[in-house]
């Protein structure tokens, strides 16, 4: 199948095939006739897969032209980054067309947001927090949006939007097409999809809570004190010994613990960056093309910033923590494996940290190998203290270095030696179960 085949305007073949694709993926070739069609859709499918388009082309053929000064297309997301993303793709996929596409987010100012509002938009994307503000100081209109979308539905609920959307709903017409995105399908998800839809269309690519079949997971034991240690051996010489590490993306759970991680990497020599919702959106921007371009190896990263990053060709993925629900592990890992490359995910998981990972192989039906801890030595600082809480980790503070070279095994409750050629979770189960 081509996108021809997919009932698409010629202008909107043109900019496709400048972008260099000519087969649709899975996603777009299910979504874009139902989003045509005029139909609701209930779109589940994971980071990678295309499914911005699947919601961009088709409802910029049925914008049409450019006609009065508010939007008739909302567009809403959970972070700037993703915000950014979805908007830089309908400007691409609508160049050939006579349409305006207008982004809203907060952490910058609002007088160019403003200045758009009044020049006019067809298509908005914007955050509910930003875009509620405009509308409370009568900058922006929403009388006459057609089609609305929410995308990444399931970190709009965990970061706690629904009253906002809920405030934004009442605002629109009634008489409207409903498109919803998530990655994951909880039953949060489906209590939200039966309130806004109205006999949906549903879209699945890919089976629930499934991961990238080209992603290669691995773990390593270790304690707490000793991850970063072990971090750095890993990027001076690969998870199993390939060589040195170029690009990571490295997931810790807190704000004040991506920022203590990324000093105690440029601390032991290895260029990283912190990317959380407290940085402003200009050192974002700045720490996520310092991260493309090479100028940086490591960039740490918050659950809720790594949503919408948009990196090609991310070779590794390294939990530092895990995280407590299993559905968040199913997309860190998705951001490796892209658009059929290959890929790795690598989990640093400390003692009191077993329960979760059992918790994510019962989630993918699919164990994570656990190889052997490789020696390490103890020389990163300890950096600043993690103000933020951290469930379950109240170990003592890190023993002193270890002038002595590499490290010994790391030990389990108790001080007892942990065998290393255990496994975490259900040993017994596949990795090619499903």
């Amino acid at each position: 199948m081509n996108f021809s085949d997919l009932g698409l305007e010629p202008e909107l073949l043109r900019a496709v095939s400048d972008k260099g694709y000519d087969t649709p993926t899975p996603i777009q070739a299910q979504a874009i006739p139902a989003v045509l069609s005029g139909r609701d859709v209930l779109a589940g499918a994971q980071t990678g897969t295309g499914k911005t388009a699947g919601f961009v082309l088709p409802l910029l053929q049925k914008l049409g032209k450019a006609a009065g000064r508010a939007p008739r297309v909302l567009v809403l997301s959970p972070t700037r980054e993703l915000t950014a993303q979805i908007a830089d793709s309908a400007r691409a996929y609508g160049r050939y067309k006579d349409l305006r596409t207008l982004v809203i987010f907060g952490g910058v100012s609002e007088r160019p947001q403003i200045d758009g509002l009044r020049n006019g938009c067809d298509l908005l994307v914007a955050t509910p927090g930003r875009l509620l503000d405009l509308v409370e100081q009568r900058y922006a209109d929403l009388s006459q949006v057609q089609h609305l979308v929410l995308d990444e539905a399931d970190l709009m609920l965990d970061m706690g939007f629904i009253h906002a959307i809920k405030r934004i709903v009442k605002l629109l017409p009634q008489q409207r097409q409903n498109l919803m995105f998530s990655a994951t399908y909880s039953e949060d998800i489906r209590a939200l999809a039966s309130r806004m839809l109205r006999d949906p269309v549903s879209v699945e690519v890919a089976a629930r809570n499934t991961t990238a079949e080209r992603v290669d997971q691995v773990a390593f034991r270790v304690t707490k004190e000793d991850k970063r240690h072990l971090l750095v051996h890993l990027f001076n010489t690969g998870s199993t010994g390939e060589g040195s590490w170029h690009q990571a993306l490295v997931f810790t759970r807190t704000k004040h613990g991506a920022n203590r991680l990324a000093q105690q990497l440029e601390g032991a020599g290895i260029r990283a960056a912190a990317i959380h919702g407290n940085k402003s959106q200009a050192a974002r921007v700045r720490a996520l093309e310092d991260f493309k371009t090479g100028r940086i190896a490591a960039l740490v990263a918050t659950e809720v910033a790594s949503r919408g990053l948009d990196i090609k060709e991310l070779p590794q993925v390294v939990n530092y923590e895990l995280p407590n629900v299993p559905e968040d592990y199913v997309h860190r890992i998705g951001r490796t494996a892209r658009a059929g490359a290959t890929g790795r995910a690598v989990s640093l998981v400390a003692p009191d940290e077993a329960g979760l990972l059992r918790d994510i192989e019962r989630t993918m039906r699919q164990s994570v190998p656990v190889l052997p801890t490789p020696a390490f030595e103890r020389r990163v600082p300890a950096g600043p203290p993690d103000r933020g809480p951290e469930r379950g980790f109240n170990r003592p503070n890190a023993s002193p270095p270890n002038r002595g070279g590499s490290a010994p095994r790391p030990a389990g409750p108790g001080g007892r030696p942990v065998s290393q050629s255990r496994r975490f979770g259900p040993s017994r189960r596949s990795r090619s179960a499903s």
